[in-house]
């Protein structure tokens, strides 16, 4: 896993620069700009080329660097929907740093994250894999797009709306669960030609794996240290964010805590009233139902690659995703 993230930073970094050089020519003014798309890449996991990687592997497909570009085009479309979703939220941090908005202006950020979409599609297509294979990949991309915007459409939409725990979970599915896990590993395996039979497979590990990974994102996003998650524990409090773990805690919580927590998130959360509102999530038992999520969804995905009859190498790689999807911090 450390030798494959690696080599995606690698191939990132190749390919941006060579695409700010270009952008820099136009003219040198834009250096603030270049200097904020680099920010924009620099950090994370690489989670989502790991798992478009694995889904080639699983198919069959040999160890290749054309694969490994291809795989990196997903970190590109991570980048923007993270530049767009802190301007949506206000976030003035990501990965403990100023975020583009912050830095630069709601303007220059929806640019630069319209960029980095644009980048991931074309460091797909000059990843070097045939173009009969990359042209069999492209419905896939194309649901993930889509399943993106919804769910950050229907995100917006019901912020601040009543709780419902079965929306909250739709959400998740479509926000982070389809463009994390599921459709990047899709995307790899149908590249590779995977059979059906492998095709089933992965998708019955991918869906319950992406939910728990929000859901994980979620209690971090509440009960996390911002020094380690690099963003503010407040972003999912403000406005009612229509979280899972909000939406249990306000089912499960008694009626003073209840209207206790309402008034709180109403509007901005100030920092003095976090440690009264994870009080109030305690009491109710959320965190720990949301952690029995997790661990049943983990246990799902689990099951999924038990008995299959995925090349053992592919199949260790993505037991060992699993807890890395799902680990505490």
């Amino acid at each position: 896993m450390t030798d494959l993230r690696f080599r995606v930073d690698r191939a990132l970094t190749e390919f941006v620069e060579t695409e700010l050089g270009e952008l820099l020519a136009l003219d040198g003014g834009l250096t603030p700009v270049a200097e904020q798309m680099r920010a924009s890449i620099a950090g994370g996991k690489r989670i989502r080329p790991a798992f478009c990687y694995w889904g080639w592997r699983a198919s069959g497909q040999p160890d290749t660097d054309a694969m490994v570009r291809a795989a990196a085009a997903l970190e590109l479309v991570h980048a923007a929907a993270i530049v767009h979703d802190d301007i949506i939220d206000r976030s003035p941090l990501r990965r403990g740093r100023v975020t583009a908005h912050e830095s630069l202006g709601d303007g220059l950020a929806i640019m630069i994250g319209d960029l980095l979409m644009a980048w991931a599609g074309q460091l797909f297509h000059a990843s070097g894999l045939p173009r009969t294979f990359l042209a069999r990949a492209l419905p896939v991309w194309a649901t993930m797009g889509r399943e993106l915007v919804a769910g950050e459409c229907l995100e917006i939409l019901r912020t601040g709306g009543a709780p419902d725990l079965a929306r909250s979970l739709a959400i998740v599915r479509f926000k982070t669960g389809s463009y994390t896990v599921e459709r990047p590993l899709q995307i790899g395996a149908v590249l590779g030609g995977a059979d059906p039979a492998t095709l089933r497979t992965l998708a019955a590990y991918a869906r319950p794996l992406g939910e728990a990974f929000q859901l994980r994102d979620d209690l971090w996003g509440v009960f996390g240290d911002p020094a380690r998650t690099g963003k503010s524990a407040l972003d999912d409090l403000t406005g009612r964010k229509p979280t899972a773990l909000l939406a249990l805690t306000l089912a499960r919580a008694t009626g003073p805590d209840r209207r206790r927590l309402g008034d709180l998130i109403d509007g901005p959360v100030a920092p003095s009233d976090a440690a009264e509102i994870r009080d109030i999530m305690r009491r109710s038992g959320a965190p720990d139902e949301v952690r029995q999520m997790i661990d049943d969804r983990a246990e799902t995905a689990r099951a999924a690659l038990h008995g299959s009859r995925l090349a053992p190498e592919a199949a260790t790689a993505l037991t060992r995703l699993i807890c890395e999807a799902t680990a505490d911090e």
